[in-house]
């Protein structure tokens, strides 16, 4: 069973510590009545999973744990069994001791698009929300930050990001299986707020816009990415049924009622600072990521549009900040 002591520890003595007067219970309540079939094999896995203290370790230019060289390769064969059976491995790279998880997602792309634009993020409390296994958590840390924390509330990503955290101890990087609605309202405590692929997975996006305004203290920073319909002012795709084969998909906003609705929710100095098409260079299925990808959702005949035939898939990055 994970432990969350040392985040604990972490944020008593911070501007976080009244979040200890409501997480402990929730944490707890997570890891009592969580009922994923899987995540009692993979504790024991992880529990297995016993390689030397990195040699190496990089996060300016990649997730890399490890040069390859402590390990014979023997050891590498049997580490890489033990990764793959947390497969699929959606948002990364990663290399571990010499072994590539070549994710789904390569997760290295959006964030050297990003990363240019971004006030400096040294000694910041810094929230990344929908994290996943935690990959940009581990290339925020990079800049030293006072503390980085993710947010997703799938077990199999804890999983994936304690895998790297049980050798990084020292590493101000935490992982929190919670999702947004179980935030404490008004924490007005992060310098920097990450939304990237949530708000049209969102019921409600105005609504997630209010929540990531009341997360971020005075002239913090909003970083929000998110798939936006080139074309009028202010269209909207609101789909019927499913985009590319996702049925959690809300809405889908052009650029300008993009900046428009952060704008009406409290948000200033808004910018969009990338507009780009997804493509499968980005996204695509690999060996450790085996289902349907990207290739599977656009139309075989026309790759500008989804498999339902809507316009295929457009990420805009918006950076704003609060008063």
């Amino acid at each position: 069973m994970i432990s969350f002591s040392s985040f604990y520890q972490q944020i008593a003595d911070s501007n976080l510590q009244h979040w200890l007067e409501t997480l402990p219970s929730i944490l707890g309540k997570w890891q009592r009545d969580h009922k994923h079939g899987n995540l009692p094999k993979w504790e024991k896995v992880l529990n297995k999973l016993h390689y030397p203290a990195p040699d190496q370790v990089d996060f300016v230019d990649s997730v890399t744990v490890g040069s390859g060289e402590q390990l014979s390769s023997g050891e590498k064969e049997k580490l890489e069994n033990l990764l793959r059976l947390f497969m699929p491995w959606r948002k990364g790279p990663f290399h571990i001791h010499g072994i590539h998880i070549d994710t789904e997602w390569r997760s290295d792309i959006k964030w050297n698009r990003i990363r240019p634009h971004l006030a400096p993020l040294a000694g910041q409390s810094i929230l990344d929300i929908g994290c996943g296994s935690g990959y940009h958590l581990w290339r925020m840390a990079a800049d030293q930050p006072a503390r980085v924390i993710g947010i997703d509330p799938m077990a199999l990503f804890s999983m994936q990001f304690a895998i790297f955290k049980q050798h990084l101890t020292d590493v101000p990087a935490y992982f929190l299986p919670v999702g947004i609605e179980r935030m404490p309202a008004q924490m007005q405590c992060f310098d920097s707020v990450f939304s990237m692929g949530v708000l049209y997975h969102r019921h409600s996006p105005i609504d997630h816009l209010r929540q990531l305004h009341q997360l971020l203290k005075s002239k913090g920073q909003l970083i929000l990415e998110t798939l936006i319909l080139q074309g009028p002012t202010d269209a909207c795709l609101i789909p019927q049924g499913r985009y590319a084969k996702m049925r959690n998909v809300w809405f889908i906003p052009s650029v300008s009622l993009m900046q428009t609705c952060l704008k009406r929710c409290g948000f200033e100095n808004i910018r969009c600072v990338d507009v780009s098409p997804t493509t499968s260079q980005e996204q695509r299925s690999t060996s450790w990521m085996y289902f349907e990808s990207l290739s599977d959702f656009l139309d075989p005949h026309d790759p500008g549009k989804t498999i339902e035939g809507h316009p295929a898939p457009v990420r805009a990055t918006f950076i704003a900040t609060t008063k």
